[in-house]
């Protein structure tokens, strides 16, 4: 008997073991052959071949694989679900969205050259009916800085408020009599992706407007070194130089609206960064005159009222001054409202305008604020009381007041993300957490 019949014989009474259990796709007839079965001659060719028979053996007893737990998906919640298909009818819409604006256009168009030509047949003059010429805008060195730099403490839905907010900022200064230097503080984040991704970086064709990713004061350092520069930082219209000629006057209120601990002590006042003001209704200052070569932050925060102090603590720790809109001085409020980021960039772009507070705030705050100036006879207690202005931010979602038109006439682009950001405020579009009603 050869050794080689020997081993077969072997093999043959040797008892069977049960087979393990294989996996899908497992061949399971030769792995009892190959693990058995070794060559009579010499140790190395045993080797060779016993080197894919244990690899065999091993992948057949291991356990099968499973699919990690983290794959699984939890299900949607029903809200989750209804923001999902509102923001794919959205997106579903655009183009219905842009015929139905480009008609209505067209409509109103087609009505005034019909009501003009009416006018011209009953021998009314044609140039009479010609609006008046607008005057070039004319830039001032007065930088406008909207700190962007709140995104911790927003939620989704009140970022896409904030992108609407800037994105209005941009109209009403390209299309002011006096235009200033429009600056972006902390620029990046959510709101950059959204300008990216939802709003089809739109911001890469705006003028005038810089982005600056550190946070205010490195920002009020490129507005300085753009107003100081070479190139020119603007003209100096009456209402600044004005403020050059009398001696500007900063009135500090007898009680301070949000007094801090004293513990720790506060930082004094940076002198590198005196012409640098942070607009906030917790200011024991109130703003007077907007001065030349000066930077005001205006704080890009919508909480809904949660975060109070926010700005003047951030101002306040960094050695900067505050300053409030004189609002209860000038105007008696129905209620205690609050102003969104836009309506006080286009305050203060009024005031260059007119070199008054009180027109300035009557152009601009809504009316359904029921807010009037102060007259003869009536104290100015009750304005101090029903007018408190939330400067750093707006929880005014909508800021619609004083808009009407407006976008459209400055560019398309920025009337089309106007309205893209307040849909999906009205919606809820983009929010991960509950949905909150608009005011």
């Amino acid at each position: 008997m050869s050794s080689g019949e020997g081993a077969d014989l072997v093999a043959q009474a040797a008892p069977s073991e049960p087979e393990p259990p294989q996996a899908k796709g497992t061949p399971s007839n030769t792995t009892t052959a190959q693990a058995t079965h070794h060559a009579p001659t010499g140790e190395a060719a045993s080797t060779v071949e016993d080197a894919p028979s244990v690899s065999s053996a091993t992948a057949a007893t291991a356990p099968p694989v499973t699919e990690p737990a983290a794959a699984a998906t939890p299900p949607m919640s029903k809200n989750a679900l209804k923001r999902l298909r509102r923001a794919q009818e959205w997106e579903d819409g655009k183009d219905d969205r842009r015929k139905r604006r480009k008609e209505k256009r067209q409509t109103r168009r087609e009505r005034q050259r019909e009501e003009r030509a009416a006018l011209v047949a009953q021998g009314v003059d044609p140039r009479s009916l010609a609006p008046p010429p607008r005057p070039p805008p004319t830039l001032v060195p007065v930088a406008l800085i909207v700190d962007c730099d709140f995104e911790r403490y927003m939620t989704d839905k009140e970022r896409v408020s904030l992108s609407s907010q800037v994105t209005r900022c941009y109209a009403d200064n390209r299309a002011a009599r006096y235009r200033s230097h429009l600056w972006l503080a902390g620029w990046g984040g959510a709101i950059e992706r959204r300008f990216n991704d939802v709003l089809g970086r739109q911001q890469d064709h705006w003028k005038g407007v810089g982005f600056a990713a550190g946070d205010f004061l490195a920002c009020a350092e490129l507005a300085r070194e753009k107003m100081r520069g070479s190139e020119g930082g603007g003209e100096m219209i009456p209402a600044l130089q004005r403020s050059l000629d009398e001696p500007v006057s900063w009135d500090v209120a007898e009680r301070e609206p949000f007094p801090l601990p004293d513990e720790p002590a506060l930082p004094p006042l940076d002198e590198r960064y005196r012409d640098v003001v942070y607009l906030t209704s917790e200011s024991p200052y109130t703003l007077q005159r907007l001065e030349p070569h000066t930077s005001y932050v205006i704080g890009g925060l919508v909480d809904k009222n949660r975060e109070k102090g926010l700005c003047y603590r951030r101002a306040r720790e960094r050695g900067i001054r505050t300053a409030r809109l004189p609002i209860g001085e000038f105007m008696v409020l129905k209620s205690r409202q609050i102003l969104a980021t836009n309506h006080v960039v286009e305050i203060m772009l009024k005031w260059l305008e007119c070199e008054d507070w009180g027109e300035a705030f009557m152009a601009v705050i809504p009316k359904r604020k029921g807010g009037k100036l102060i007259g003869e006879g009536e104290g100015g207690e009750g304005g101090e009381e029903g007018a408190e202005e939330r400067v750093e931010g707006g929880d005014d979602e909508d800021g619609e007041a004083g808009h009407d038109g407006k976008e459209e006439e400055v560019g398309g682009e920025a009337a089309e993300s106007a309205e893209v950001a307040n849909a999906e405020v009205i919606t809820g579009v983009g929010a991960e957490g509950a949905t909150q009603d608009t005011q």
